[in-house]
């Protein structure tokens, strides 16, 4: 399951700083509560909530907000405000984006997203036009600490995990969309370290880029995309060193 695997090319979350972590915690808070109002309070029938509470959790979100994001959200009546909108596209070199966001004003956001495209070499496209080239997966990264491979490997399938990536400090452990939680659960419950636990569109197959002028406006663009109030995720598959 480990070696030389696709999987050691999923992008590592770099540390972040107190302004962006309160950030990411508000994002989150956003996806928590639009997962609520689309399916229920309740994370047993309400797969997409329980996977918005372990991408949670792995982000260090304290329990208590969790719980008062979720029953403020159950209190608030069927209204929405907020919609997903999924925009797809290329940046420069041709390396294919999906940004996924929850916004309150479509023509907003829209218009946002296409300007950091046109401004850092890339291009918007129609919806379907990359979407073909990525999978959803549960994808967990774990702290080693002082397990070993032959260890983290077992207890991954054992729980569940369809395929596994071993690194210097975390692993990767990914599972179908279908079992992220569980599985995340169950590391959780077996003292595993989790630093992220979350749904990624991850790509088939990815694109090695060299010129250095290209990769820095792919790495410009995904940096814009994610700071912006209304972009949740940014997926692209660029093949990082």
């Amino acid at each position: 399951m480990s070696g030389h695997s696709k999987w050691s090319n999923i992008k590592r979350k770099k540390e972040k700083t107190d302004s962006q972590r309160a950030k990411i915690f508000t994002k989150i808070g956003r996806e928590l509560s639009v997962a609520v109002k689309e399916g229920g309070s309740d994370p047993a029938s309400n797969s997409k909530l329980k996977d918005c509470i372990a991408k949670a959790k792995s982000n260090n979100v304290p329990n208590d907000n969790i719980e008062r994001i979720i029953k403020k959200a159950a209190g608030e009546g069927a209204s929405n405000k907020y919609e997903t909108i999924t925009y797809e596209g290329y940046g420069a070199g041709g390396i294919a984006f999906i940004v996924e966001t929850l916004t309150d004003n479509r023509n907003r956001t829209a218009s946002n997203v296409r300007y950091y495209f046109d401004k850092h070499g890339g291009n918007l496209g129609t919806t379907g036009c990359v979407s073909f080239m990525f999978s959803p997966k549960g994808i967990i990264t774990v702290k080693n600490g002082n397990l070993t491979e032959e260890k983290i490997m077992e207890d991954a399938i054992n729980f569940g995990a369809m395929d596994f990536n071993f690194e210097e400090e975390e692993s990767v452990i990914i599972t179908q969309r279908e079992n992220l939680y569980d599985v995340y659960q169950k590391l959780i419950d077996n003292k595993y370290k989790c630093t992220s636990a979350q749904i990624e569109m991850v790509p088939d197959n990815y694109i090695q880029i060299s010129d250095e002028e290209t990769k820095t406006k792919i790495e410009t663009l995904i940096d814009v995309l994610e700071e912006d109030d209304d972009v949740q995720n940014v997926w692209n598959n660029l093949q990082e060193e």
